[in-house]
């Protein structure tokens, strides 16, 4: 089972950043490549990128055991979609191995998942067996159309087949739900009712301006202090200082019993506590979400870097960890963020 974010872990000590926070958590992305084409996430006529520059699960072992071994302790994997990668079960039960360790040992507390649930229903099980116990299920809406029209090319039903799937393999599961302006501000209360009925978690995320995705999302953008406002005024939300990890904070629905998250890095940003840094599939170090500064592992890895020049490698890169990021949106700012797109970088 997954250590909670409040029992210390033993091992390693994590690399502090230059602010003094411990990085204990990486986000990998395995693949850029998705089945959908979410319109805050990805261009319709997105060019992927070449197999070549994209590193092999191999490379990818060796980053992650140096992470691990400079004291990441939860790692979590992302993409585009992972499970369109072939071979990630094999990839991910291998990382499996480092769950568990104790007594001092380098090793992982936690394992975990974001998908958009396509392709759950053949995988659920391959992933529990891996030491998955907990995944995130990215579903912006329970409308048929609007699934349709949000992600151009997405199956709500094959989704929702997928979170089936993944309940009924043991694992437990967090909906994340983009809060849009105009597109589905009017479903939270269903969205609430429907994952207390089928015993999930759900969790709200403000839009977030990276790429272009050829949609004006300072349109759609949709405070969640506002949201919350709104929802406070239907259901009893209770404080709690559940934690996963990452940078959700959570009430707890008295009605469902269900635990409802808000991630705002743009009303009210997260980056005092950010214990995070993503690794791309290009082997791309970004330290921050909303910077566009990186560290490129895979040149050194892929000439020949020892263990120590790796961990070397990962230490100067977390020293450049900036204090925050610089996201803007809004009428009067249009939009300002990075240009890369949420699928290159490690979720």
């Amino acid at each position: 089972m997954p250590v909670s974010a409040d029992v210390a872990a033993s091992g390693p000590a994590p690399v502090v950043d230059p602010f003094g926070r411990s990085i204990s958590y990486l986000r990998v992305s395995v693949t850029d490549r998705c089945d959908m084409r979410c319109v805050y996430c990805m261009a319709e006529d997105m060019i992927f990128l070449p197999r070549a520059d994209v590193l092999s699960f191999e490379e990818m072992q060796r980053l992650c055991g140096a992470f691990i071994r400079s004291g990441v302790r939860r790692l979590r994997i992302t993409g585009g979609e992972p499970l369109v990668r072939r071979g990630v079960i094999e990839f991910m039960s291998e990382l499996g191995g480092w769950l568990g360790r104790g007594d001092g040992q380098a090793g992982l507390d936690e394992l975990t998942l974001t998908t958009n649930g396509s392709r759950l229903a053949q995988h659920a099980e391959g992933l529990h067996k891996a030491g998955v116990r907990r995944i995130n299920v990215s579903l912006d809406t329970l409308d048929a159309q609007r699934f349709r029209e949000i992600t151009r090319v997405g199956s709500l039903a094959r989704t929702l087949d997928g979170i089936a799937a993944a309940c009924e393999a043991g694992l437990a599961v967090r909906i994340n739900t983009v809060a849009m302006r105009g597109v589905n501000e009017d479903e939270f209360d269903k969205l609430i009712a429907w994952c207390g009925r089928i015993g999930a978690d759900l969790c709200l995320i403000e839009t977030m301006p990276m790429g272009d995705t050829g949609e004006d999302r300072s349109d759609r953008y949709l405070p969640l202090s506002l949201v919350r406002a709104r929802l406070a005024a239907r259901w009893r939300l209770q404080e709690t200082g559940h934690r996963t990890g990452g940078p959700a904070r959570y009430v707890r629905v008295a009605e469902t019993g269900r635990r409802l998250g808000f991630i705002t890095p743009m009303t009210h940003n997260f980056c005092e506590s950010c214990n995070r840094v993503r690794l791309s599939c290009t082997g791309m170090l970004f330290m921050c979400l909303g910077q566009d500064d990186a560290a490129d592992l895979r040149a050194p890895l892929r000439d020949g870097a020892t263990e120590d020049e790796l961990l070397h490698a990962i230490r100067q890169a977390i020293a450049r960890k900036p204090k925050g990021h610089d996201f803007i949106i809004g009428r009067r700012d249009r939009t300002a963020g990075v240009a890369r797109h949420m699928s290159a970088t490690g979720g």
